[in-house]
């Protein structure tokens, strides 16, 4: 089934009219009256719906229900600006595995520094890859990609999470494992560093403000691959997969 993300003034509702790029996009596809489609307000609540009026992207709704795409456990991905476009594919993919946000901050050994103009466009694109990749994953909502203006920002408000991890390749001691078990919890922060990695000052300032620190394992794994491994294993531990 077709599914549209539209913005929903009235949730009571019972006629949707598509549009912009979702207009067009209807007519590309060439959907006709009576035909079934899935329109998604981006925040949970997705609309059984059908076609009334092809030319307009006219709908009549027919159920309204909270979404089936989305995870029990809101989990927030904390990444170090990346270089290059990294950061772009950590976006799409932690969207489809079910992250609630993605959150981008500076660190020390951080070579990419958006400044506040190209990071004004860089946000759009990021949202915008959010969005299509809640679309095609079948979530209810569409991820809030955030940029954060220094890692004391960051860790402050990772550490607000019922899991506030940070993942670090010299940990020894404690493992992603270790820190997800003993307690009930929905929301979780995982939090990893650029290229370079975290500066033992930056952990040492994350555990003074209540982040766990963990490792993932024996190998080092690249900055885009870091938080896609921990998220994957936190849906795996909430019973996602």
């Amino acid at each position: 089934m077709v599914r549209f993300f539209e913005e929903v003034g009235d949730v009571a509702c019972r006629y949707l009219t598509l549009s912009g790029e979702n207009a067009q996009h209807g007519k590309v596809l060439r959907l006709k009256p009576g035909e079934k489609v899935l329109v998604c307000d981006g925040k949970g609540t997705e609309y059984l719906c059908e076609v009334t009026d092809a030319g307009n992207m006219t709908l009549t709704v027919k159920e309204r229900r909270a979404s089936t795409g989305e995870a029990s456990v809101r989990v927030s991905v904390y990444m170090a600006f990346p270089k290059t476009d990294k950061l772009e594919h950590v976006i799409q993919k932690a969207t489809e595995l079910g992250a609630d946000e993605i959150v981008a901050f500076p660190s020390a050994r951080c070579v990419s520094r958006p400044d506040e103009k190209s990071l004004k466009k860089k946000l759009e694109r990021w949202q915008k890859i959010a969005a299509s990749a809640a679309e095609q994953s079948g979530r209810g909502r569409i991820p809030q990609v955030i940029a954060l203006g220094s890692y004391a920002e960051a860790i402050s408000r990772a550490s607000r999470a019922d899991k506030a991890l940070l993942l670090y390749e010299n940990e020894q001691a404690v493992t992603l494992k270790m820190a997800l078990s003993g307690g009930e919890y929905h929301t979780v922060s995982l939090l990893t560093g650029p290229e370079g990695g975290l500066e033992e000052r930056e952990v040492a300032e994350a555990r003074e403000v209540g982040l766990q620190v963990c490792t993932l394992g024996k190998r080092i794994l690249r900055c885009e691959t870091a938080p896609l491994c921990a998220l994957s294993a936190v849906m795996y531990d909430a019973g996602e997969f």
